[in-house]
């Protein structure tokens, strides 16, 4: 018979084994967390920033106040500033929604020439700069004053052409991805029993589409709200986005009220972005 100390020798080795994948579980564990902390770290540390009582912020602070979030709410360009680019990020998203949807249903579903040059050009917006992509459309609007006479840079109408313009690819996005994994038997099975084209897509494509319709929507919502580059050489006298007003803001004011509207802007968006991942996961569009 083996003794206990020969049991145990034998045993030894999967112990072994067991602790050393034990340890890399807990080191990769403590990476991720690392990893998560450093990218988070800007986002807590402007939030935290935000509850600071000195007007010059110093660390550690004297004290915490909610100052700066009243003084904020009573800034007169930043609430004018929130107010026009919700509501230009929620045209933008509206129109970008059904531009987006009808090229793409184009797009996938009818293969033609040029379809891949026109795919192509509706996602540029993806692969340009931003300050790139601003001062290229500022210059086209002042070509087109020129030609056309009328004022286009400065007015509401030639912002939200230019966040449409903004948003149309995140549209594309997802859904060309949802309408290429659609069940067409579906549709067929529709149309065999009479439905005409508008009716089985109003009754059929559309609500197997709601999902990325809704998260598309979301998203557009979120990359016009918080674009600055695009933004800055269209506005007019008077008439700024909240990314703008907080840079005006900054040149001649250091104190933590930038910090109250950039953390409430960050949970505004954050519910946002939790809510569009609700319908879409973000690793689909990221």
């Amino acid at each position: 018979m083996n003794t206990a100390s020969e049991l145990e020798l034998e045993h030894a080795p999967g112990r072994r084994r067991r602790a050393r994948v034990s340890w890399w579980a807990v080191s990769a564990r403590v990476f991720v967390v690392l990893v998560y902390f450093f990218m988070l770290s800007p986002l807590i540390f402007v939030v935290w920033l935000s509850f600071f009582a000195d007007a010059i912020p110093s660390f550690p602070p004297s004290g915490y106040t909610l100052h700066w979030y009243r003084q904020a709410f009573e800034n007169e360009s930043f609430a004018s500033g929130f107010a026009l680019s919700f509501k230009v990020a929620v045209v933008a998203a509206f129109i970008s929604v059904i531009l987006g949807v009808a090229a793409s249903l184009g797009i996938v579903r009818n293969r033609f020439r040029g379809a891949a040059a026109i795919n192509g050009l509706l996602m540029s917006p993806l692969v340009v700069p931003g300050i790139v992509a601003g001062i290229a459309i500022y210059l086209f609007y002042l070509r087109a004053e020129n030609i056309l006479d009328i004022d286009i840079v400065g007015t509401y109408g030639g912002l939200i052409a230019a966040h449409v313009c903004l948003t149309i690819p995140w549209t594309m996005r997802l859904v060309c991805a949802s309408i290429g994994s659609l069940d067409t038997t579906i549709e067929e099975a529709a149309r065999n029993l009479g439905a005409s084209s508008l009716k089985t897509f109003w009754r059929i494509t559309l609500p197997m589409l709601r999902p990325s319709i809704v998260a598309s929507a979301l998203f557009s919502f979120i990359v016009s709200f918080e674009n600055l580059e695009v933004t800055l050489p269209l506005v007019g006298p008077g008439h700024t986005t909240l990314p703008i007003a907080i840079m005006q803001y900054l040149e001649f004011n250091l104190d933590p009220t930038i910090a109250a509207v950039s953390a409430a802007q960050i949970v505004l968006l954050g519910i946002v972005m939790l809510i569009t991942d609700r319908f879409v996961k973000l690793s689909q569009v990221v």
